[in-house]
């Protein structure tokens, strides 16, 4: 079997996103430019995956440096001074798949079509194509039937070449030894004194080898990523495609429009997505939960049959049959069990909070472990910080904890206890205890006429 390469191209500054962020790390859907075209490339079998950094390669590393082997191009001389530095990596390899790092709407199945037809043509190299409406700015592509006749740089057209409507979109397989004999004849005959890796592709032609081109269906593969514009433009192309791929998973999207879905996230049929619904990160929602409306979950494990509306929630774990909502803030490290349930104005950090317990409105819960069928009364808050240090409060099942109770931790509440309503508690409180708080209700018989005297 012959060994394959990838190739990605991302040493480029990207000077036209206008940013201190090199432009593959500028994030679709979640996930940064490169790491949805890597996300193409897995899978394909490939033995060797290159990545070529120039521009910030230190943080691009440190992003994707554990996926791939990392070549470096300290001169940024063209395309084809780029493929150059790759060519020491890739000794005993027989075919090589190039690919740019800012074209994260390419797909597996195209990348794989086009490996086929090179090892199934025994091509020197193969370009992807596609046809576009408006293909200003992009190579044309001159061909016979699919044999590969010459690409042609817009500025280097003429009239009637600019009508072609198929372009070059930059992805190409090469046979190896005929690459590096090629990228050896390459000269920077140019204003920007450049090695242009298409300039490969007259020595092929010279030569009488045989290039070959494959077009994609989608010509939406083809876009590159080079201004704010255009990433917001793919950002649009890459919602809808993720949107009705859930839609045919068995997923119920009552308002496409309204509902954006990052590229890690997982859902289960039978979940309801309700309108204004945001899903980011590595969130996961399993069947018959019905989320939103105006919901934000990040990196959210979301089970069986919960409701969630109204809410914001980073990091959390919500409990089968939990309802939550409307207006809670789950912040990360919150665990809810089955059935527990969140009202509103509710606020919840870094804590464990038992089956069946309920919190229905206007409490903050922190650095807290709450048991199972524990109500908790309006306006409770713990205590957590003393300024210094923060401080765990634990609370056994069955308590009842009244409205407008202040726990201070470092606390413990026994199971069955119950605290009164408007009680500071300092002290632990044993279990199917009554804790009351309270200084003592002094009324004064009219008072409001004698002060007015």
């Amino acid at each position: 079997m012959p060994v394959w390469a990838s190739v990605v191209m991302a040493a480029g500054k990207g000077s036209r996103m206008k940013s201190k962020l090199p432009k593959v790390l500028h994030k679709l859907a979640g996930k940064p430019l490169i790491e949805h075209v890597l996300d193409a490339i897995t899978g394909l079998g490939i033995e060797r995956p290159l990545v070529i950094l120039g521009h910030g390669r230190e943080l691009v590393e440190e992003k994707i440096g554990s996926r791939v082997q990392v070549v470096m191009q300290a001169e940024q001389l063209g395309t084809g001074h780029a493929l150059m530095q790759a060519l020491p990596y890739l000794k005993g390899v027989d075919n090589v798949l190039v690919l740019s790092g800012d074209q994260p709407l390419l797909q597996a199945e195209t990348l794989q079509a086009l490996w086929r037809l090179h090892e199934a043509e025994d091509s020197s190299a193969t370009v992807l194509t596609a046809m576009l409406h408006d293909p200003c700015g992009y190579g044309r592509v001159i061909k016979d039937k699919n044999q590969l006749l010459k690409i042609v740089e817009e500025k280097d057209a003429t009239v009637e070449e600019r009508r072609i409507q198929e372009i070059n979109t930059g992805t190409y397989c090469f046979k190896v030894n005929a690459l590096k004999e090629a990228l050896a004849q390459i000269k920077p005959q140019n204003a920007q004194g450049e090695y242009y890796l298409t300039d490969v592709f007259s020595h092929f032609l010279e030569k009488g080898k045989k290039v070959l081109t494959f077009r994609t269906d989608d010509p939406i593969e083809a876009i590159g990523i080079n201004s704010r514009r255009q990433l917001a433009e793919a950002e649009a192309i890459l919602k809808d495609r993720i949107l009705r791929y859930w839609m045919d998973e068995g997923v119920t999207i009552t308002d496409p429009a309204s509902t954006f879905i990052e590229a890690g996230v997982k859902l289960t049929q039978d979940v309801t997505l309700l309108p204004f619904t945001m899903l980011r990160g590595a969130t996961r929602i399993e069947e018959d939960a019905v989320i939103g409306p105006h919901v934000l979950l990040d990196s959210c494990t979301c089970h069986q049959g919960c409701q969630i509306s109204h809410t914001v929630a980073r990091d959390a774990v919500i409990g089968p049959a939990s309802n939550v909502g409307p207006f809670a803030y789950l912040r990360p490290g919150t665990h809810l069990e089955e059935k527990v349930k969140v009202g509103d104005f509710v606020e919840i950090k870094n804590s464990f909070i038992g089956k069946g317990s309920k919190i229905p409105h206007l409490s903050y819960i922190g650095d807290a472990s709450v048991g199972n069928s524990v109500n908790i009364g309006a306006g409770t808050i713990t205590c957590n910080y003393d300024g210094v240090s923060k401080h765990s409060t634990r609370i056994g099942d069955q308590a009842f904890i009244g409205s407008n109770t202040n726990l201070v931790a470092p606390l413990e509440i026994g199971a069955g206890a119950m605290t009164g309503a408007g009680s500071t508690v300092t002290r632990n409180v044993p279990d199917h205890a009554l804790v009351v708080e309270r200084s003592q209700q002094v009324v004064k018989e009219n008072w409001q006429n004698r002060r007015k005297k």
